[in-house]
């Protein structure tokens, strides 16, 4: 047996290790955290000083079993999981849960999974951080208690299984509050002016250096322009340097990877860990910029030998983060001289792009020269201004050009290339002067990478909780990603060339979105009433100083339980006198009465979601409330009055198809046609249009494919199948479904054998659901249901006996 257990919390991981070190230590994995926060209940002891109660998860339980076996058998035991916070609990709750005693425990970490590194974590070892641990405790116990506490009055007051949670809830807020900013913003026109001029083959095209604001002021001014000899007033030259950015850091990889590669946050994280556990990069969750020297020696020797000396200058970095641990690096490759891998295209891809930033923060800045051409005549108000720039050395610009997160799409380009050699004086003849008409915009709705770099500015967050947190409020439902066509809209051009001047009208797409994340209508109404009843909680200040005070607790300044102590106390008198006090929320807007009957016309957040009402829920008989949900597109802070009495001329009654009306309407799982008590799905047809036609090929269409999935029906109960679903045969009678047992289900010909007796018996005894909170009170429902069951069944037992006989 091995004499030394190294733990780390990544199978990967481990497989790397192994490699490094002899045949005296085992390297395992604990597959992440080994134990956590109870899930029955809040799981902290609020008045013996916020005590966690810790458990160890079901999942783990064999693995901690297997580690205690192979720790009683080593003589030393090294935690080496990952540097920051989370990788100091790990070790924490590995160094608890096994039993670990002091003496015979070393704590190790390295920033690289490389053979100097590793060895060279093995004679320095120390002991576990505590004040890292406790500010990891800190962030656990505050998030459960926000959670839990929070969760319930969301339930009670908006909506049931409704969560709120401390970061995910502020970074909600702040894509509801762009979106209300993007829905009050009404854009103003203004005309862009580009000219066009010559000197017999020098040609050079410039902007007006002011926008004007009305169509009358552009034909006045393109007057002017056509009366007027223009000439170069004035040609400047200026050298200028562009400097590389810094390595990354992980809000800045995540930024890039977004741009230049459309990578997700989260794919992002996936694939640096992948690249980070083979032991190509260093560790990607990081908030510091600083290089070592050893890599530094490194990345000048790559650039002296692949681009010549004049392209190394060596820089040290500096964080602009206040938090930022300088005894971490910036996340760079672990060997300069490997500047591609073959891991997989997500892995080459991004390995790529953090070999280049790095090895270009390292080069040379690149020098330009500016030049700026300045054309204008007497009879003229404004000038024409040309600019362009021509690079003289390349330096870091043979690497990496750094993106730029614009979502500006105007013409408004960066500065171009060469210009023309033209003198001041130089009269200039005028090709054309076009003034197009454009539009003032609204800031843009977030993507993933913007949002990163607004929750850094705000100091809300740390690296990593960026990708977790953005990928939570998605999963929640409270933030979406949808893709908006855009509308037409109409502009002006105005054209002064050799044929005088025109106006002509124009059309382009305008509002078209891809990826952007905007906040769905359940997300709006649960920041609303979070703002209103929980502000601090909600506050960006507040927030970023709840972070400051981690730092504080990992640097040994503050206590954590006391820090605790500050927050809940206020915060749990509020939850009290909310769930007491407060009104229901639920995004209702009045829009207005219905024509014919006078009845109040509203929408609001219904159990399923966004739906629009006719008529008051107390009222009984005719004007009884009507309802319709609102479609996938609709919002209910955008809806017209006229869309929802659009909503109330369904379900459409298109016709009859084997003598069964047909209707198409609108569902809680969106747009459907039905007929003879069966749904088909609508995806690419609107139900206010669909005809009969149209939609008997779509039924028969769906026949087929449910027919491909029937296995077998019964004569002595029509409403009992045998079906193929996404996860295998199953039973189905009536609306309820029923696992087959498993050495049946993985024989599809035993399964087409059953009997309706054998079904009846397989309905009758299910495996037990196991679960808790919510999935324990739906146990005890269907086990309410189940014991009225069987005196049906067996009713249906008897009364098929005599077919038998």
């Amino acid at each position: 047996m091995a004499k030394n257990l190294v733990i780390v919390e990544s199978p990967a991981k481990a497989k790397t290790i192994e490699g490094y070190l002899g045949k005296d230590f085992l390297v395992l994995s604990s597959y992440g955290h080994v134990r956590d926060l109870a899930k029955k209940g809040v799981a902290i002891d609020i008045e013996n000083n916020f005590k966690p109660n810790y458990e160890v998860s079901p999942d783990k339980k064999t693995i901690v079993s297997d580690l205690k076996k192979q720790v009683k058998a080593a003589d030393t035991v090294w935690l080496a999981t990952d540097e920051d916070r989370e990788g100091e609990a790990i070790s924490w709750h590995l160094y608890e849960t096994l039993k670990l005693k002091n003496k015979d425990t070393k704590r190790i970490t390295f920033n690289e999974i490389t053979k100097v590194a590793v060895q060279k974590a093995i004679e320095e070892p120390r002991e576990i951080n505590q004040e890292l641990v406790n500010a990891q405790q800190a962030r656990r116990v505050l998030d459960r208690l926000v959670g839990f506490e929070l969760s319930p009055v969301l339930w009670k007051k908006v909506k049931p299984s409704l969560s709120a949670g401390r970061v995910q809830s502020v970074a909600v807020r702040l894509i509801v509050e762009r979106e209300r900013e993007i829905m009050k913003f009404t854009p103003e026109s203004y005309f862009r002016v580009v000219g066009d001029f010559a000197k017999e083959k020098d040609k050079v095209s410039a902007t007006l250096a002011h926008n004007i604001g009305t169509d009358k002021e552009v034909e006045s001014f393109l007057k002017d322009c056509d009366k007027a000899t223009l000439k170069v007033t004035e040609v400047t030259k200026k050298p200028g340097t562009k400097n590389p950015s810094a390595p990354f850091i992980t809000s800045t990889l995540q930024q890039e990877a977004s741009l230049k590669l459309g990578f997700s946050v989260s794919r992002t994280m996936r694939v640096a860990q992948s690249l980070y556990e083979s032991g190509l990069i260093t560790y990607m969750r990081t908030d510091s910029v600083n290089l070592s020297e050893t890599a530094m020696e490194g990345a000048k020797s790559t650039i002296i030998k692949d681009y010549g000396k004049e392209y190394s200058n060596p820089k040290k970095f500096k964080s602009k983060s206040a938090g930022a641990q300088e005894a971490h690096e910036a996340i760079r490759p672990t060997d300069f001289g490997v500047s591609s891998v073959n891991k997989g295209n997500d892995e080459d891809r991004l390995y790529d792009l953090i070999w280049k930033r790095s090895i270009a923060s390292q080069m040379s800045p690149a020098k330009l020269e500016r030049t700026t051409i300045k054309i204008g005549a007497p009879e003229v108000q404004d000038i024409f201004v040309a600019k362009g720039e021509v690079i003289k050395f390349d330096g870091f610009l043979k690497v990496y050009l750094e993106s730029q997160m614009d979502d500006d799409e105007e013409e408004d380009k960066a500065l171009e290339g060469l210009l023309p050699d033209l003198k001041e004086g130089t009269e200039l003849s005028t090709l054309s002067v076009v003034a197009r008409e454009r539009f003032t915009k609204a800031a843009p709705r977030y993507v993933e990478a913007s949002l990163v770099k607004k929750l850094e500015e705000l100091g809300i967050g740390r690296p990593s909780t960026y990708a977790p947190t953005i990928s939570t409020i998605q999963k929640r439902g409270y933030v979406e990603k949808l893709e908006r066509e855009g509308t037409e809209r109409s502009y002006l051009v105005y054209t002064l060339d050799d044929s005088g001047t025109r106006k002509e009208e124009a059309t382009e797409i305008t509002g078209r979105d891809r990826n952007k994340l905007s906040p769905s209508d359940i997300g709006m109404v649960v920041t609303d009433f979070l703002v209103e009843h929980f502000g601090e909680i909600l506050s960006y200040n507040f927030t970023a100083e709840v972070e400051q005070e981690f730092d504080e607790i990992a640097n040994g300044l503050k206590e954590w339980t006391e820090m605790i102590k500050r927050f809940y106390d206020p915060f749990h008198q509020t939850v009290e006198h909310t769930l007491e006090h407060s009104e229901r929320a639920s995004g209702e807007r009045y829009l207005g009465e219905h024509p014919k009957t006078g009845e109040k016309v509203i929408v609001r957040i219904g159990r399923y979601g966004p739906m629009a009402q006719i008529g008051d829920t107390e009222e009984e008989g005719d004007k009884k409330a009507r309802f319709a949900s609102l479609r996938p597109t609709q919002s209910i802070e955008t809806i017209t009055f006229e869309e929802v009495m659009d909503l109330f001329k369904l379900p459409r009654n298109l016709g009859e198809f084997e003598d069964k009306v047909v209707k198409a309407n609108i569902g809680r799982f969106g747009p459907y046609v039905q007929h003879d008590g069966k749904f088909v799905s609508i995806k690419e047809d609107d139900p206010m249009s669909i005809e009969l036609d149209r939609a008997i090929e779509l039924i028969k269409t769906k026949r087929i494919e449910d027919a491909k999935k029937l296995l077998k029906t019964f004569p002595e109960d029509d409403k009992m199948q045998l079906l193929i679903g996404r996860w295998g045969p199953y039973l189905k009678i009536g609306k309820d479904n029923f696992k087959l047992p498993k050495e049946i289900k993985d024989d599809e010909e035993k399964v087409k054998q059953l009997s309706y007796e054998e079904c009846i018996e397989i309905s009758e005894n299910q495996p037990k659901k196991t679960g808790r909170g919510r999935t324990a009170a739906k146990k005890t429902t269907t086990k309410k249901a189940a014991a009225k069951k069987p005196a049906a069944k067996k009713k249906a037992t008897k009364k098929a006996a005599p077919k038998k006989k």
